[in-house]
């Protein structure tokens, strides 16, 4: 069996969830994920996604939880973020020796992928976020561009994909289609309102959204935007972010990097 505890928010461990679905493919063993209901994202599985039945799912509410506890002492083989970046290839894929090699019970405790993330369709969105998703998409009309701005504790972001540059691809996208509309999908409410200002009229948001990630509101909130960013045609987004990264994944759709 294969034990994944993924950390880190919303993206993290969707992409952490995915490759560890590949490697337990690749070894034909069984998977659970421990899913950590903590201040970084402080929302069961079950309240975000459909009940899945290609792996099982236990909540857990500390580090110190005895069932997390036991999996951990038991496993033969204990993964961190660092022995897997040790073993990854450039590509991204985890060396298929070490992999093969590895001795079963896995422990892995990461935000880091060791896979290229491609199984998305893990990931239904409850019955009821999927009908606030598909409210908030059929606004979107023919040219509805996705604007991902990631601020608070991302410096990265901050500094190389800074508000004057998503100005510029904004304006590049208007240039070249003026119908062009945008979902913002923020989580600085003053960078909203300046692009509000900006661009009268041209801005769709979920307005009401709860930006606390220690929520459950805060996190179905962040699942609406990412799912109503990769329903947009095209996504001008943030420099170091996952929400990004996997919201333009999710159905391959072009990305620009604002800043780049």
């Amino acid at each position: 069996m294969i034990i994944i505890q993924p950390s880190g928010g919303l993206c993290n461990r969707m992409r952490v969830i995915n490759s560890g679905w590949r490697l337990a493919r690749e070894r034909q063993e069984k998977l659970l994920i421990l899913w950590n209901c903590n201040p970084e994202l402080n929302c069961p599985f079950n309240a975000l996604f459909q009940p899945v039945t290609e792996f099982r799912v236990k909540s857990i509410h500390s580090v110190a939880d005895p069932r997390k506890l036991f999996y951990q002492k038991t496993a033969r083989s204990y993964l961190t973020n660092e022995e897997l970046l040790a073993h990854r290839e450039p590509d991204g894929v985890l060396n298929r020796d070490y992999a093969s090699g590895l001795m079963s019970n896995i422990y892995i405790f990461t935000w880091e992928w060791f896979y290229p993330s491609e199984d998305y369709h893990l990931f239904v969105p409850t019955e009821a976020l999927k009908a606030r998703i598909n409210e908030m998409t059929a606004r979107f009309g023919r040219s509805c561009v996705g604007v991902h701005i990631r601020r608070t504790d991302n410096q990265p972001a901050i500094g190389k994909s800074s508000t004057d540059a998503f100005l510029e691809s904004m304006n590049r996208e208007l240039l070249a289609d003026p119908d062009t509309m945008f979902y913002l999908a923020t989580d600085d409410m003053e960078e909203e309102k300046r692009l509000r200002e900006v661009f009268p009229d041209r801005i769709l948001s979920n307005q009401n959204r709860c930006l606390r990630r220690d929520s459950r509101e805060g996190i179905q909130d962040a699942l609406l935007d990412l799912y109503s960013l990769a329903s947009t045609r095209k996504i001008i987004g943030s420099y170091f972010s996952s929400f990004t990264d996997i919201a333009a994944d999710m159905h391959k759709i072009p990305l620009v990097i604002a800043g780049e």
